[in-house]
């Protein structure tokens, strides 16, 4: 029994001695390796044969060109706001935001957003060489969320940005927005144009129409930088982007070139922009009751203001009973066969044509589909 004993102490004792080697063993095999390799290696290592790239692929090129083509256009926005000590009633100048912009002509003109510069006291234009200068607002259109401020550049102006078409866009079709997200200024990104037409909310009760959806990662800073084209033209401006985080998740939106072209120029001329408008006053709320209790879609025209074109081409307003309720006249449904479902889309119908243009007005009238043709006027 006393010898069975002493040879399972000395197994256990020789397992333990083995098994204590082989920990030090594993912990040890780094550092041998290391051994072997810094003996076996040569001392004088130099940098590595670089492997020629070659040519850039065609459509790299053509990127790299149109981003070094339009990049001296685009302008760095900064504004600020004048706030009040409440103790020394000192004024202060401090820093709100900041934003993009590019250049639109040879007089100095910047075209941007309108919620980059709104509320601001003072903007800042810089541009791509580095240069500062104080910028003036021009005009502003807060139902097309567009802005146009103005520098006075000397020597060395930019050039304006190249200019292209918004309603021939396709779906699909290649885009490149250059800003500056977040304050890092210049930068490029790019995508597809992945729907058209949509409507955003701009955030005072009204809508912002056809705007030009797209994947190329705006955030936050790129507002007001032009959305470009293959071939470099401007097709939109870059105005918002949907995130429940507040970066970019795939989902911008830009205001369409050919809105800009229209409303730019009389915001220069004019400092504001002269809606086309029919003559007739209508309420979004009391249009939605209306059109529901009729069972139709369209557009109650509640009056008709005397001597305006919609009076001058027979269009009729709404009555109002004894006991106060109303009575419906004409209902518009259509502006040159376009349909009109509520007054968001008229307006948006009407800001496609110009003031002075006829437009053919679809109106229920009885129960009877009816066109008259009116000639826009200036609105507010």
């Amino acid at each position: 029994m006393p010898e069975t004993r002493d040879r399972f102490l000395t197994r256990l004792l020789w397992l333990t001695v083995a098994t204590a080697l082989l920990i030090v063993l594993w912990h040890a095999l780094p550092e041998l390796r290391r051994g072997i390799e810094d003996r076996v290696a040569p001392r004088d290592a130099q940098p590595r044969v670089v492997t020629p790239r070659g040519d850039l692929a065609a459509d790299e090129q053509s990127t790299i060109e149109l981003f070094e083509n339009a990049r001296d256009s685009v302008v760095f926005i900064t504004t600020k706001s004048l706030v009040r000590d409440f103790w020394t009633r000192n004024v202060f100048s401090v820093p709100r935001g900041t934003g993009s912009g590019f250049v639109w002509d040879e007089a100095g003109h910047i075209v941007t957003n309108w919620h980059v510069v709104e509320n601001a006291s003072e903007a800042i234009v810089r541009l791509a060489d580095g240069r500062d200068y104080r910028a003036a607002l021009v005009g502003a259109s807060p139902a097309h969320d567009l802005a146009v401020l103005r520098v006075g550049i000397g020597l060395g102006r930019p050039a304006p940005v190249p200019l292209g078409t918004s309603h021939d866009l396709k779906v699909g079709q290649k885009v490149f927005a250059i800003g500056n997200p977040f304050g890092l200024d210049w930068t490029l990104t790019t995508g597809i144009v992945s729907a058209l037409d949509r409507s955003l909310g701009d955030g005072r009760g009204g809508n912002i129409e056809h705007l030009i959806q797209t994947d190329a990662a705006i955030n936050p800073g790129n507002s007001g930088g032009p959305l470009l084209d293959s071939a470099g033209r401007l097709i939109g401006i870059n105005t918002a982007i949907y995130s429940p985080s507040g970066a970019s998740a795939g989902i911008g939106f830009a205001v369409p070139v050919d809105t800009v072209n229209r409303v730019v120029p009389e915001l220069i001329r004019h400092g504001r922009y002269l809606r086309p408008a029919l003559g007739i006053e209508v309420d979004d709320a009391l249009n939605q009751r209306l059109t529901a209790a009729l069972g139709v879609k369209g557009v109650v025209i509640l009056r008709v203001t005397p001597g305006s074109a919609a009076a001058n081409a027979g269009l009729r307003g709404a009555t109002q009973t004894r006991d106060g309720g109303i009575v419906a006249g004409d209902v518009i449904v259509a502006i040159d066969d376009q349909p009109v479902e509520d007054v968001s889309k008229l307006l948006s119908r009407l800001d496609d044509f110009h003031v002075g243009d006829t437009v053919q007005v679809t109106v229920l009238r009885d129960g009877q589909r009816e066109t008259v043709a009116v000639t826009l006027q200036p609105g507010v």
